[in-house]
């Protein structure tokens, strides 16, 4: 039974009434209720298909997603595969490849699903004399990275010698190759995007997403223009589905905690923007997750943090004063670490249930460090998809013994956290089923795992239960809307997905050939039909 709405007793009387009537029935019927005192309209949906509270994703990138979708690069094998790939995309794209001036951009290459691991160099797009002298940039699959060409290189320069929070990689008489991490992404003159160019990232995103049933996206402000034009959507017209969206920070900008008002569901009630989102530390992709102990893979480093911890300890208690809701990407154990001594010492009688603070990835973490997050009431941002795509690479980069601590999601529930689940697209698929999969499986889609076919690390699955929770009403409770979202009950919003068949139920390896039949936000359908 989905309600947009029920606001009184005689709307209840009915939902009970249907209810009663739809548990004698053995064709589920799908009933929806409009306006106050509107008729009764009654939809069936297909048998064996089930009916679940509107999908969110709790960490996303939306426009970089967009993005990635006009020049996708993930599941190249080879450098030359991936070369390739740009080489194609320009040839079928007129209007650049008539334009050598124009940008070619493109995003979701990963180094380390290619022979040796090694980093691309502007040399290798430039060998191809269809790219050769274009300015390229391309994203890396964790977004951590770009790989851009010699003229994109040439037009960015002079560079500093190093870089706080991020790397130039160089060669051996120190010329930068043409790969730039974390922070050093900055250094890369791009051009504007133009509206219109945002507006089409945008688009393809949500028309993905709701495919995808989902009704809700947490966007995670990698870019600071993504939020502007969520605003002025908003503004405009009735978005498609819910965004929560994270402000960007910027350690040398100034504080605007104190003068910028928190955006609580606008536009419909479809936009909300009360928290901020800070970078710790770097991705352990890319190798700049900041760890105590140096990479086992690459002993010369032990990652970087993004900022210095003296910023976290100064402005976490800046934004939790003014109300605004602190959600800090950290990976790294030293990164969580430090992390959690900065919400400690600024949670000290404060209400956490009214503020709600997030730890976006908490990918690896000493046990200590998983307890007390329990304790102090932090929720666990995670994305069970990183965990099957990191897997096959992760003991060699952390050694036997700290890998058992990455992608702990079964530990971080006994310590007492409450998780919510999300994709981190583009770096992951943004199909939520994908995430339930990963989550309660531990195997690759293929039914594989390096510790066989119970899963990686069996013991640090979740239930069914847990996973569509954390896809459901405990995104809800990390947006501050559990009230009105995240499950089917009586005065909630009418969001909802009809699914093929019952992924509670099914064998594991059906589950990925679930399809979306319909997505409704608001009783209204955005995809397929009932």
């Amino acid at each position: 039974m989905i309600f947009r709405h029920v606001h009184d007793v005689t709307y209840r009387y009915f939902a009970e009434h249907v209810q009663r009537q739809w548990q004698n029935n053995a064709v589920p019927a799908l009933y929806l209720f409009s306006k106050l005192r509107a008729p009764l309209a009654v939809r069936y949906i297909k048998p064996g298909a089930i009916v679940v509270p509107g999908l969110s994703d709790s960490h996303a990138h939306i426009l970089e997603y967009g993005s990635t979708l006009q020049l996708p690069l993930e599941g190249t094998k080879t450098i030359n595969e991936t070369v390739a790939r740009v080489r194609n995309y320009i040839l079928s794209n007129a209007d650049i490849r008539s334009d050598k001036s124009k940008f070619v951009l493109g995003g979701g290459w990963d180094h380390t699903s290619w022979p040796n691991g090694a980093w691309p160099t502007a040399a290798d797009l430039d060998s191809d004399p269809v790219i050769h002298g274009r300015p390229v940039v391309l994203q890396s699959k964790d977004c951590h990275a770009l790989w851009v060409s010699q003229r994109a290189l040439d037009s960015s320069l002079p560079f500093p010698e190093e870089v706080d929070g991020g790397l130039i990689i160089r060669d051996d008489s120190g010329k930068p190759t043409g790969m730039l991490l974390d922070n050093a992404q900055e250094l890369v003159n791009q051009p504007k995007l133009l509206e219109d160019d945002l507006l089409k990232r945008f688009n393809s995103a949500i028309q993905a997403a709701v495919r995808y049933g989902l009704t809700s996206i947490h966007d995670a402000g990698l870019d600071p223009v993504s939020l502007n034009l969520f605003k002025k959507e908003a503004g405009r017209r009735t978005l498609p589905i819910r965004i929560y969206g994270m402000s960007y920070f910027d350690e040398n900008g100034e504080y605007w905690g104190n003068t910028t008002k928190p955006i609580i569901a606008s536009g419909h009630e479809r936009l909300t923007a009360r928290s901020v989102k800070i970078f710790a530390d770097g991705a352990l992709r890319t190798g700049g997750a900041a760890l105590y102990e140096p990479y086992a893979d690459n002993p010369q480093t032990s990652g970087f943090m993004r900022l210095d911890k003296e910023v976290l300890f100064q402005y976490i208690p800046l934004f939790l004063r003014d109300g605004w809701q602190v959600n800090i990407h950290s990976i790294g154990d030293r990164a969580n670490g430090i992390v959690l001594d900065a919400f400690q010492a600024s949670l000290s009688g404060v209400n956490v249930t009214a503020l709600r603070p997030r730890l976006e990835h908490a990918q690896i973490m000493t046990k200590s460090d998983m307890l007390r997050l329990g304790k102090l009431g932090v929720i666990a941002s995670i994305q069970p998809t990183h965990a099957i795509s990191d897997m096959l690479f992760a003991e060699d980069r952390l050694g036997p013994e700290r890998v058992k601590n990455l992608y702990a999601f079964r530990t971080l529930i006994e310590s007492g956290a409450r998780i919510t689940l999300g994709s981190d697209s583009p770096v992951e698929d943004l199909n939520p089923l994908a995430g339930f999969y990963a989550a309660i499986s531990r195997l690759t889609p293929g039914g594989d795992s390096p510790h066989g076919p119970d899963g990686w690390f069996p013991e640090q699955r979740l239930t069914r239960e847990e996973a569509l929770r954390g896809m459901t009403i405990d995104p809800a409770y990390a947006s501050f809307t559990e009230s009105i979202l995240g499950s089917l009950e009586v005065g909630k919003r009418a969001d909802y997905v009809v699914l093929s068949q019952n992924i509670m139920t099914i064998p594991l390896n059906e589950i990925l050939s679930t399809q979306v039949l319909a997505t409704a936000v608001d009783g209204d359908l955005v995809y397929g039909t009932i």
